[in-house]
């Protein structure tokens, strides 16, 4: 990425070309000088309604690249960016044994893609099925009721995310960031995904990637065991020295743990063996489902609809005292999706496909929680999730209905009707309950504060009519997998922990960036 032109804004109705021809006037260079001109980033601009543009950022290369650098000396909205390839440096130890994989969501392949691409043939251990059986499994799931603890939303390959909008938003700066879209993209994602500023792929398509992904990880020596779900992690020294497999064990020096945010039952095993756990702070509220097209109007005004904008999208935050509520994981035109993976739990979760042309939007609704809401355990946060998760099963009818409330009935604590202009999308029904009998009183309150926050700052976010829907308990890890600089575990030699689950990423991108990060740590202690 070498000359970058950025903050250039486009009318609705201008053509892409046009940034192009503007990064160039701004730099004062001709265009046989122009080796290659591209869009880097498109961002939306919805903050006056009346004047909606577009925020678009350039890439330009010359021919003459020794003389890129003198063009980002005057200007602060041009940098210059060297080339530079994604570096794979080996180590000079002779590695006696297999590297082990436990888990095969973003951060499992990513670390098992790259240790493949380098030589090094991991094997994965994934307690879920490939996609293809996963599907089928959630299906059922989402039609009957009947849940399967080892293959379900949460578990199996691809991991969470690839039942929920496959978002690869971030907030982290790092350069394995376009290597990720790369992959995705070589393996059959939309390019776009390279200049959109809140780029996704869809559940729907992500479904046919992730098989590509995987086949190339095996063509390249790696090895994946699908329905196998390790069963422990044999010590010695405090170091590790074998991976349990059902009555059997691989030998192995390296464990990469990539488990995804709910493996409950791998956490509990690990606080067992006296691994360093620590708790961590995450969020628990509802999912909020509105109309797409309300909120379509509370951000473009009498603009939406316009062809040339995408379906509405918001990040909303608002904080009273040491408490913070905001929304997570909006799904424009989506649906609310039964996510549960524990039997006699209600958990829910949001999810679109590519075109997001579903009728409704929806977005986790959450407030901060941390150690004075469920103790110093490390396991605390763990245990407040599943009782918030029980009672939701309870509250939904006990056959994994959910609980719902209209945002009316929620704000003036009166009886709920769901009947109305929405229809909740959360396919195994929903029953109208009392939300006060959920959360805490903390958390409730912080909640309506949100809702009336939100509404003075996108108008027909809080209508009476939308829909609430709980519980959303799976925002992030309830524990950390404490690590050091390095990557390994701070207290066992070996193991590696890594992504959602072990408390270092947060969405699809942030893992699948950490499992490069790790896999590097260890092809650099390795000759291959």
């Amino acid at each position: 990425m070498p000359i970058l032109v950025s903050n250039l804004r486009l009318g609705l109705d201008e053509p892409e070309e046009v940034a192009i021809s503007m990064a160039l006037r701004r730099l004062g260079i001709a265009e046989p000088a122009v080796k290659n001109a591209s869009l880097y980033k498109k961002s939306l601009d919805a903050r006056r309604r009346n004047k909606i543009s577009f925020v678009v950022s350039v890439i330009i290369e010359l021919y003459e690249e020794q003389s890129e650098a003198a063009y980002a000396v005057s200007d602060a909205f041009v940098s210059y960016h060297p080339r530079k390839a994604l570096d794979f440096p080996k180590g000079d130890q002779i590695r006696r044994h297999p590297i082990v994989i436990i888990g095969f969501g973003p951060a499992g392949i990513f670390a098992a893609h790259t240790l493949a691409k380098m030589g090094f043939s991991p094997i994965v251990l994934e307690q879920g099925g490939a996609i293809e059986e996963r599907f089928e499994r959630v299906k059922e799931f989402w039609e009957t009721g009947r849940l399967n603890e080892k293959s379900n939303v949460q578990f199996g390959e691809g991991g969470a995310g690839t039942f929920s909008d496959g978002k690869l938003t971030t907030r982290i700066s790092d350069e394995r960031c376009a290597y990720v879209l790369e992959q995705f993209i070589r393996h059959g994602a939309d390019p776009g995904i390279r200049t959109a500023a809140k780029p996704h792929i869809g559940t729907d398509h992500l479904r046919g990637i992730i098989p590509r992904l995987r086949q190339e990880i095996l063509e390249l020596g790696g090895e994946i065991r699908f329905n196998t779900p390790a069963t422990g992690i044999t010590l010695r020294n405090n170091r590790v020295y074998s991976v349990k497999v059902g009555d059997s064990e691989i030998r192995t020096d390296d464990v990469i743990l990539a488990v995804g945010h709910s493996a409950r039952d791998t956490f509990q095993l690990l606080m067992n063996q006296g691994i360093y756990l620590e708790p961590k702070n995450f969020s628990v509220g509802v999912r909020i489902e509105q109309l797409q097209s309300r909120i379509d109007r509370g951000l473009y005004g009498e603009l939406a609809g316009h062809p040339r904008l995408p379906q509405g999208e918001y990040q909303l935050s608002a904080k009273r005292g040491d408490r913070c509520v905001y929304t997570f994981c909006m799904c424009p035109g989506g649906y609310v999706v039964p996510s549960s993976s524990e039997t006699g739990q209600v958990v829910t979760n949001g999810m679109s496909e590519h075109a997001r042309d579903g009728k409704n939007a929806n977005a986790a609704l959450v407030v901060s929680v941390g150690q004075e809401d469920f103790g110093s355990h490390p396991l605390a946060g763990m245990y407040y999730q599943a009782e918030l998760e029980r009672r939701a099963f309870q509250l939904g009818g006990g056959s994994y209905s959910a609980p719902a409330m209209t945002i009316d009935s929620f704000l003036n604590h009166k009886p709920t009707s769901l009947s109305g202009e929405i229809n909740p999308s959360y396919s195994l029904g929903v029953v109208p309950a009392d939300f006060a009998l959920l959360f805490s009183r903390s958390v409730t309150e912080m909640l309506r504060f949100g809702l009336q926050q939100f509404q003075k700052k996108l108008p027909g976010f809080s209508y009476p009519e939308g829909i609430l829907t709980g519980v959303e308990t799976r925002t992030s890890s309830p524990i950390r997998i404490a690590r050091t600089e390095n990557g390994v575990s701070r207290n066992t030699d070996g193991l590696y922990p890594c992504g959602e689950g072990a408390g270092y990423a947060g969405g699809i991108m942030s893992a699948a960036v950490d499992g490069i990060r790790i896999a590097q740590q260890i092809i650099s202690k390795y000759q291959g």
